[in-house]
């Protein structure tokens, strides 16, 4: 098949860093002492870190979820490394302040008729508060409804700061 050269479709999406979204990666591991180390080695000196890290975990193999600061140099960086990823958009959101802000996020998304497929917490804090990556049905009305319900929702540019700067 033939890619068209001359073609005047563009095949290049919008999303990048600008989309209101956070890129998780999964990879698949064998479960084996030292294996989440090699990953996550691979991003030393690299001023990308690990931003969140879910591990789900069988008898011998392992998914690992994570989000990085910086998603593109992030993909590239796992697939230099001959990882298979899959990338997934992930909705972040601001943990308001007050009692149960967990509560009040899983409250919004069910008034909306939205499943929560998967949710774990930031390592790092944005805006100096606590927030969550949470997985969804549809993320484009997460987000819309997240908002009109006073959420702060949480971007890439928003996990960007780069730790070797900061020293």
């Amino acid at each position: 098949m033939s890619i068209g050269n001359d073609s005047t479709t563009k095949f290049q999406t919008l999303r990048g860093h600008n989309f209101p979204a956070i890129r998780q990666f999964t990879i698949f591991l064998e479960n084996r002492v030292g294996q989440l180390l090699e990953v996550v080695k691979r991003f030393e000196g690299t001023g990308i870190r690990v931003c969140a890290l879910s591990i789900n975990d069988a008898a011998e193999c392992a998914f690992v979820r994570f989000l990085v600061s910086d998603a593109d140099r992030g993909r590239e960086i796992l697939e230099r490394s001959g990882l298979s990823i899959i990338e997934t958009d992930l909705v972040g959101v601001e943990l308001p302040s007050g009692p149960q802000p967990l509560l009040r996020v899983c409250t919004a998304l069910l008034q909306a008729e939205l499943n929560i497929i998967q949710a774990y917490p930031l390592i790092v804090r944005p805006n100096g508060k606590p927030a969550v990556a949470i997985m969804v049905e549809n993320i484009e009305l997460a987000m819309e409804t997240l908002r009109e319900k006073g959420f702060t929702i949480i971007s890439e540019g928003d996990l960007g700061d780069d730790p070797i700067r900061e020293n």
